[in-house]
This record gives structure tokens, sequence and C-alpha cells, in this order.
């Protein structure tokens, strides 16, 4: 019990808080960076470590000594208790939603592995899930199912705030951060059609199997309107740039949480960082082919056109694996930071108007010509 508790802990570490945390925060310099790029500027570039501005990574450290001692304002005719906890409403959901998405397959504790179907299968020993937190069978609806609860923190921030601007931006956000969520499912149907699982690391073995002998069988492949339909709604549900109503400081003032300072402004933001780095990992794990490297299994690489396998180490090919993971990730990570410099806000009615009017029907003709080429397919 001890070992498993402490292995757990470990995968909670070396997840969470040395790849999600390390991410996101990174993501806070690039998103300026980023910004000053786009905009001809020079970006943050003041604070300095003696004679040391490093890029202007010092400035996260400097974000983070303000926040820890700027005073943390209540509003006198707030509601103190719910205002209080409504950044961790916010924030918890987000980060224990990384507990189910794996980064890497199952480790064969004697590296003992035969290839069948394009899977890894451990000939000898236990396989080992160390490389996801949380080994629940149905992670996608554990995902969905905890993501949901992160509307209660922005709305309920909003209205405890006792701002109007603020009250605005809370019922902005909730009903941006529902329709959004009824589309991102429907867009995920045909995936569970292909796959047939809601377990996620079935899904990426899934995705290791060839078509016609040489394309990965990866969701982009088999089911390419899905992602830009899915990756559009994700990207809605973080509350992030093009559709960032439930903030539009041109409007009002930063919205749902335009009272608040210090430490629980900050929870907020690092909140819509953090979740735009699951956008990423779920966007990897669902059309990318996850962890998944073409041609790479367990014992080595199977080239198409190209008798035999070229050996690799075990352990080399968990490393390749895992990277493959990671630097797919970074990519979505930066790529979601150019769509915020890139594109325009939407207005309000033009949000409700492409998640029920154009995502939402276009999410239903994909469930049924997925379903028609698949009862033609004969499966």
């Amino acid at each position: 019990m001890l070992l498993l508790i402490g292995l757990t802990l470990l995968k909670i570490v070396g997840i969470i808080l040395v790849f999600v945390m390390v991410v996101a925060t990174l993501m806070t310099w690039a998103d300026r960076k980023q910004a000053a790029l786009i905009q001809d500027r020079i970006g943050p570039n003041r604070a300095n470590l003696g004679s040391v501005t490093a890029a202007g990574l010092i400035h996260i450290l400097a974000d983070a000594l303000k926040t820890l001692f700027k005073e943390d304002f209540i509003p006198r005719d707030a509601n103190k208790g719910l205002f209080g906890i409504a950044p961790f409403l916010a924030f918890v959901p987000a980060i224990l939603a990384f507990a189910v998405v794996p980064v890497g397959d199952v480790w064969c504790p004697e590296g003992k592995i035969a290839v069948e179907n394009f899977r890894d299968v451990c000939l000898a020993g236990e396989p080992q899930d160390y490389f996801r937190i949380s080994g629940m069978a149905g992670g996608l609806l554990v995902i969905f199912a905890i993501v949901s609860l992160g509307v209660y923190g922005s709305s309920i921030g909003g209205w405890a705030s006792n701002n109007k601007f603020a009250l605005i931006g809370g019922v902005r956000v909730s009903a941006q951060m529902i329709s959004y969520e009824v589309t991102m499912g429907l867009t995920l149907v045909g995936l569970l059609m292909i796959y047939g699982t809601v377990d996620l690391n079935e899904m990426v073995r899934a995705q290791g199997e060839l078509l016609w002998g040489f394309l990965p069988k990866w969701g982009i492949v088999v089911q390419p309107l899905s992602f830009f339909l899915f990756f559009a709604a994700a990207i809605a549900e973080t509350k992030r740039p093009p559709f960032d109503i439930p903030e539009a400081e041109s409007e009002l003032a930063a919205g749902y949480f335009v009272e608040y300072s210090a430490m629980r402004f900050a929870l907020f933001t690092l909140s819509e960082y953090v979740a735009s780095v699951l956008v990423a990992m779920m966007v990897t794990t669902l059309f990318l082919g996850g962890w998944q490297v073409p041609f790479l299994y367990g014992d080595g690489l199977h080239l198409p056109g190209v008798e035999g396998v070229i050996a690799l180490p075990y352990a080399l090919v968990k490393v390749l694996q895992v990277g493959s993971f990671c630097f797919k990730v970074i990519f979505l990570c930066w790529f979601q930071l150019q769509i915020r410099w890139t594109l325009p806000r939407f207005r309000y009615d033009q949000l409700m108007r492409l998640g029920w009017k154009v995502i939402l029907p276009l999410s239903l003709a994909n469930i049924l010509v997925t379903g028609i080429v698949l009862l033609f397919a004969g499966k």
C-alpha cells in the first residue's frame, strides 16, 4: 500500500507539477513574447537579476512575487465565503482532469514484449501503468465530468463579487461553457464509434494501427472534421481569445474576476493556462496519436516495405514515446497562443451562433456520416 501511494505521488509530481505546471507557467511568458512579436514590440524585458534578464523569463518570478505580496482586496458587500472559494472551484477541476490522461503506454517490467495487431503485449510480468496517475477505464467520461465543474468557479466568482460587470461576465461564462460542453461531447462521438472505447489509453493504442499498411490510424486521419470542431470548442471552453467574451476588458473591465486581486486573481488566470495545457493534451491523445510514434512499437521500428524489425532498447522506445507526447502538447500550446494573437474576439451573439448553429449541426452530421461509413464497411 505504501509503495502504491508513493508511486501515485511520484506520478502526480512528474506529470502535474513538473510538466503541466511548468508548461502553464511558461505560457504566461510565451503569451507576452508572442504578443510582442506579432505587434512588433520588444515584450517583457525589464525584470532582471542584476544584469540578467533571461529573455524576459525573470518576469515569471516577478509576477509570482507580486501576486504573493499584493493586497488581497475583498469588496465590502461581497459574499465573502463564496468570493473566497470561487478561484479554487475554477482551478481544482482543471488540475484533477489530468489524472486520467496517459503520457505513455504501460511498462512491461522485464522488457519482454511482442507486437500483435500493432499493439505491445507483455510476455512476462504484470504490465505497470506508470505513465498516468489513474487507470480508470472511463477516462474520457471522467474528464468531461470534472471539467464541467469549472463553470461553477467562474460563475460564482462573478456573482459573489457584487459587481454588475462581474455578474455579466459570470452569466456569459455560464452560457458559453455549457453551450460548448454539449458540442465538445458530440464532436467525439464519431471517434467513440470507430475506436469503441472511452479508455484513453486504449484509444491511443488503437491509433497505432496502420491503414493500408502505411498510414497511422490517428484521430485526425479518420475524423478530420471532428478534429477541427473539437479543437474550436475546447478553446472556447478555456475562455481564451478569440472566445474571451466572459472577460472582454473593453466591455466588462475584466469580467467575472474584475474584483479579484493577489493570489485569487492569479488562480483564475493560471487556471486558464492550465486548461490550455489540458486542451493540448486532450487533442494530442484523441487526434494526434497520443504517445504513439509512427511505426515505433515496443520492440523497435516496423517500417513499411522493410522486412524485419529495426530493434531498439525498450527503455529508449519509452523515452521516445513520452518525448513525442510532450512535443505534440507543447506544439499545440504554442498553436493556441498563435490563434489568440491572430484572430479578433467574437461578439457574444457570434459566439453563441458558432456553437449552436455551426459546430453543433456539423457534429451531428459527422456522427451520421461516420455511422453510414461504418455500416457499409461492415463494422
